[in-house]
């Protein structure tokens, strides 16, 4: 066994390890005993996939504990989805169960019987979403000493889930909540498979902080085992079409349904839709060859109980199983011996792809695995940048990124991040019941995230919210929260700084099945939980729709969009393109589709000019540039070039090109856009007087001369336009 760390964890650690045979402590968990036995620094755990990134931060954690017990709390463990949190807890119990440290988690699925024995005996290990932990911090302040006065550290599973989001800023401002209501200093513990720059991440995980963060990398050697398939739907324009189009959907299925169906499968989509869609489609293939229903979905619209079923159908159930999955399975859930990963289409990040590749080849002898089928639209008479295979390129390049360059989106930081600003000042405001205005903009103003946030901005910022009733003056000067406040703050839903879309559960009988964005009316026919159901009664009140099972026609009752994506992906689509590399994970369709796109792309000069003609006076721009660049493209064509080059039209198709028209010509268009581009410009000339677009869920709450601002510098890129354009 790894040599003195061994023998200094807790004896139950060493019975836990001798039990599961482990002949060595692994790298990473040697580093973590490193640095946390051997110093009082924070860590950063970078380490791939089942590599025991988990076991790193509890064994040397729950080691002092055992030598010397909290008087409180001793670790709080924040990780970013309740089925996490799930699977973590169970962990940790079997680690535990001899040990006398308790273990508990909290979050909206906990019975209160169990939150309740915490809060009478606060001990142990706490395993919490931000969610519960916002809660926490706004409705019982004066619990929070009792919680965590003897809190050694703070552990921050998928690190990277949060780092860059608005709710890596309500984490890092929990964390200095936590210390200063407590007055403890704990440790910061961040874990991480998909990491690129770990000084940025280091930054970020020790804001705040006096101590120095260690970096901990493993990146071990894993076997890759990938392939990617692509399939065309032809434009249904006449019968003959409509036939060709609906066989070529049954066969995309059929693929689908032959890949997976004998194994332990993880279906990813990019939505909740496609999730929906594709599992109805496999589990009618199923019926209509006589064979078992083993199909699951797993999202956040999916009620608790049957997302635990998907899981533990993946993870123990006996034979094969299918799932179809968003994001809600991409982070660390161990799901045991998955078999193969497939993904419909392709992620929208590097990152995004490592995760869900890290589902499969969890066991040192297995491969990691990852099928991508890529569907495509394809319109021979469409104009000539839809006849690209946008799908299949990001594929690639996404893999490339990866595989041979080993790069992952860096950490970009909000310096202006005026919505998180309202939420953390109404929820300190909240905590405290009533403060002096100096007194409040202390204790928000210092939190890490707002260190750009300049007073007089504050001072701006507090006024807007006394004229728009968020929060009230007394008499004594004080400020306290306000009608219009309380019913922002009161509702659960302000513990959450994601933008959610208001959802009614769906219940056939007593059993709850999920929940929809979109209410729709008795009679009416959707599909949930991969199933058709027909709406049996609407009840507005408690909102809560009744359905039945049924068979007709399919819809999907969610809002949502696709995502972000970063410059250097779609720069590397372009080189796709131009090159005539071969890759040997593509199939004989997908090569057969690349070829073709490369030839289209030869001929038509799209690779070589950023303005093309698109016929009469229409014109195409790619600017091969990522989202926020091309968003900042967007608002110049329209607030700054639509008048000087007569644009009567803009239609972007993002990230990757625009349909403009106008009287112009590509010349003048083009020389246009480089000359504003070169501009000393301020990014606010971009927006309209009058306009003020929000980045986030409570922008809507904030002084709008904030939010233009906050826009201009956190939403636009003009920099990263510049680049793009070789400025």
């Amino acid at each position: 066994m790894s040599g003195s760390y061994f023998s200094r964890l807790a004896p139950f650690i060493q019975e836990f390890i001798y039990k599961r045979k482990w002949d060595k402590l692994r790298d990473a968990q040697l580093e973590a005993c490193r640095i946390l036995l051997d110093t009082p620094h924070h860590m950063l755990l970078a380490a791939g996939t089942a590599s025991g990134k988990t076991e790193a931060a509890f064994f040397p954690a729950l080691t002092e504990l055992h030598e010397r017990p909290s008087a409180s709390v001793g670790i709080l463990y924040i990780g970013p989805l309740k089925a996490l949190i799930n699977d973590q807890f169970e962990r940790l119990n079997d680690l535990l169960r001899e040990a006398g440290i308790p273990a508990w988690h909290w979050h909206g699925d906990v019975p209160q019987a169990e939150k309740t024995k915490l809060m009478n005996k606060p001990s142990g290990v706490l395993q919490i979403t931000p969610e519960s932990l916002e809660g926490l911090l706004m409705n019982r302040p004066n619990a929070i000493p009792a919680l965590f006065h003897d809190l050694r550290y703070v552990i921050i599973d998928e690190v990277h889930a949060f780092m860059g989001a608005d709710r890596g800023i309500q984490v890092l401002s929990q964390i200095t909540r936590v210390e200063r209501m407590a007055s403890c200093q704990p440790r910061r513990v961040g874990l991480s498979a998909t990491l690129s720059d770990y000084g940025a991440a280091a930054d970020w995980l020790g804001a705040g902080s006096t101590l120095p963060v260690e970096v901990a990398a493993s990146s071990g050697k894993k076997r890759l085992k990938l392939r990617v398939e692509h399939f065309s739907f032809p434009d249904a324009r006449d019968e003959e079409q409509a036939e060709q189009l609906q066989l070529a959907q049954q066969a995309y299925y059929d693929f689908i349904y032959d890949s997976t169906h004998l194994k332990k499968s993880l279906v990813f989509t990019n939505s909740r839709t496609d999730a929906e869609l594709t599992i109805l489609e496999l589990r009618r293939i199923a019926a209509k060859r006589q064979q078992p229903d083993i199909f699951h979905v797993h999202h956040g619209s999916i009620s608790a109980m049957l997302r635990e079923e998907a899981e533990a159908a993946l993870r123990s159930g006996h034979g094969p199983a299918v799932a179809a999955a968003t994001l809600t399975l991409e982070l660390g859930i161990d799901l045991g011996d998955l078999e193969r990963v497939v993904q419909l289409g392709a992620p929208y990040s590097t990152s995004s792809f490592v995760q869900r590749l890290g589902r499969s080849g969890r066991r040192e002898e297995q491969p990691s695995e990852m099928l991508f089928v890529c569907p495509e639209e394809e319109d021979e008479e469409a104009q000539l940048p839809a006849r690209m295979p946008w799908t299949l390129l990001r594929a690639i390049a996404v893999i490339e990124l990866y595989v041979r360059h080993k790069w992952v989106e860096p950490l970009s930081i909000r310096k202006l991040p005026v919505g998180l600003l309202y939420h953390q000042t109404m929820s300190v405001l909240k905590s405290m019941g009533e403060a002096e205005p100096a007194e409040l903009a202390k204790a928000v103003l210092t939190l890490p995230s707002f260190r750009f946030i300049e007073p007089e901005q504050y001072k701006l910022f507090l006024h807007y919210l006394l004229q728009t009733d968020h929060i009230q003056r007394t008499d004594e000067g004080t400020l306290l929260i306000g009608l219009t406040g309380e019913k922002i703050v009161n509702n659960y839903r302000f513990y959450a700084v994601f933008k959610d879309d208001e959802e009614h559960a769906v219940y056939n009988g007593s059993e709850e099945i999920g929940s929809i964005t979109t209410v729709p009316p008795p009679g009416y026919c959707f599909s949930l939980a991969g199933k058709l159901w027909k709406v049996v009664e609407v009840d507005t009140k408690h909102k809560a729709v009744y359905v039945k099972a049924a068979k007709g026609k399919v819809d999907t009752l969610w809002l949502g969009a696709g995502g972000d994506i970063h410059t250097l992906v779609v720069r590397k689509m372009r080189e796709v393109l131009a090159e005539n590399t071969l890759y040997s994970y593509l199939s004989p369709r997908a090569v057969n589709r690349l070829e073709r796109a490369r030839r289209l792309a030869r001929e038509s000069g799209l690779l070589e000019k950023t303005v093309l003609p698109a016929g009469g006076d229409s014109y195409f721009i790619l600017p091969w540039t990522g989202s926020k660049p091309f968003r900042t493209l967007e608002r110049m064509l329209k607030h700054r070039l639509a008048d000087t080059q007569t644009l009567r039209s803009v239609v972007p198709m993002e990230p990757y090109y625009f349909v403009v028209a106008g009287q112009t010509n590509e010349a003048a268009l083009m020389d246009s856009i480089i000359a504003e581009c070169k501009r000393e410009l301020n990014p606010l000339e971009l927006l309209k007087p009058d306009e003020a677009p929000y980045l986030g869920k409570y922008d809507e709450f904030v002084a709008p001369d904030l939010v233009r601002e906050a826009f201009a510098v956190d939403g636009l890129d003009l920099q990263g336009l510049r680049k793009s354009l070789n400025l």
